[in-house]
């Protein structure tokens, strides 16, 4: 039991400081930063685990968002399950288009997912206009139907949904590190070669973990069309490819707590500094560079250590138990 919480008591205290995150900050930049946080989970969960850079990750928020939007608009009105089109179209989508994809190495595997972005842009801005309006985008705010236990429509309910389901993807990702499989995708990405001389098949841990990283980016496209109640093709767009690995480096690449940190970092540059200058994106420039110089760590990169230590010194320091 002890050992059980030592393992899970750092998500505990992490997600009780997003509960009293709610009681000072508006539920806008609150539930912005937990879903924000699902979709860097996504491109760290790839870059970290498997070592695999992706430029395509709004074509897979886009996928998940538009598969949301299309089901509230045209078929029902349910916003849950508006939600779960989004992840099982996003999965779907994602196991037919992964084994061509982890095929790939390195640049090719990045830049193939920066010309899907492309393509998925230019599919519901022009070929598919007459299902998805073009420019105009999706509108389903007033489709929505009241739910029960938490109305979806109402943000208060939204943002206590949207932290459970950020809870959940939090220890899912948690026991997938400590897992055999989270093994395999760690030495698949150290050492490939090894792995496959063992009798492992590193394709199928690439393509599993190219599908559970996407379907993440998926869920959190379908949260975004369902807090908006809309969705256009700005979601999908090439121009906006670097931000989420930028936020994933900015937070640390690989660790548990860095999208977190990186996803509340960003939102809260762009809304505060974004009201002062347009181009707010230098200042998230300029913290990437200054927190890879101090380190290449990373925000929580850079912090554990120093977490790690005083509440070393704290217990060293605490009286013995006789």
């Amino acid at each position: 039991m002890g050992r059980l919480v030592k393992n899970w008591s750092g998500i505990l205290v992490a997600f009780f400081l997003l509960a009293l995150m709610r009681l000072f900050l508006p539920v806008p930049f609150a539930t912005e930063v937990l879903i924000f946080a699902i979709y860097t989970m996504a491109c760290n969960f790839l870059l970290g685990r498997v070592g695999l850079l992706s430029f395509g990750q709004p074509a897979y928020l886009a996928v998940g968002a538009y598969f949301t939007g299309l089901y509230l608009s045209y078929w029902g009105s349910n916003p849950y399950m508006g939600i779960l089109a989004g992840i099982v179209g996003s999965a779907v989508f994602c196991l037919i288009v992964g084994p061509f994809f982890v095929r790939l190495r390195s640049d090719y595997f990045a830049l193939v997912n920066l010309a899907l972005c492309v393509i998925i842009y230019f599919l519901v801005e022009k070929v598919l206009m007459g299902i998805t309006h073009g420019d105009e985008g999706l509108s389903f705010l007033m489709n929505m139907s009241s739910t029960p236990i938490l109305d979806l429509g109402n943000q208060k309910d939204f943002f206590i949904f949207t932290f459970l389901v950020t809870l959940f993807v939090w220890i899912f990702c948690k026991y997938t590190d400590n897992s055999v499989y989270g093994a395999a995708c760690m030495a698949t990405k150290m050492n490939e070669d090894r792995m496959i001389f063992l009798g492992y098949s590193t394709f199928r841990v690439r393509w599993s973990a190219f599908v559970i990283a996407n379907t993440m980016a998926g869920l959190a496209g379908s949260l975004y069309a369902v807090w908006f109640g809309y969705v256009s093709p700005d979601m999908s767009a090439p121009a906006r490819a670097a931000d989420v690995v930028v936020v994933t480096i900015l937070g640390g690449v690989g660790t548990l707590y860095g999208p977190l940190a990186g996803s509340f970092a960003y939102i809260a540059m762009k809304d505060l500094i974004s009201s002062l200058i347009s181009n707010w994106e230098l200042f998230i420039g300029l913290l990437l560079v200054f927190i890879m110089l101090a380190g290449e760590r990373g925000i929580w990169g850079s912090l554990e250590p120093v977490i790690k230590k005083i509440s070393l010194k704290r217990k060293m320091e605490s009286p013995t138990k006789t």
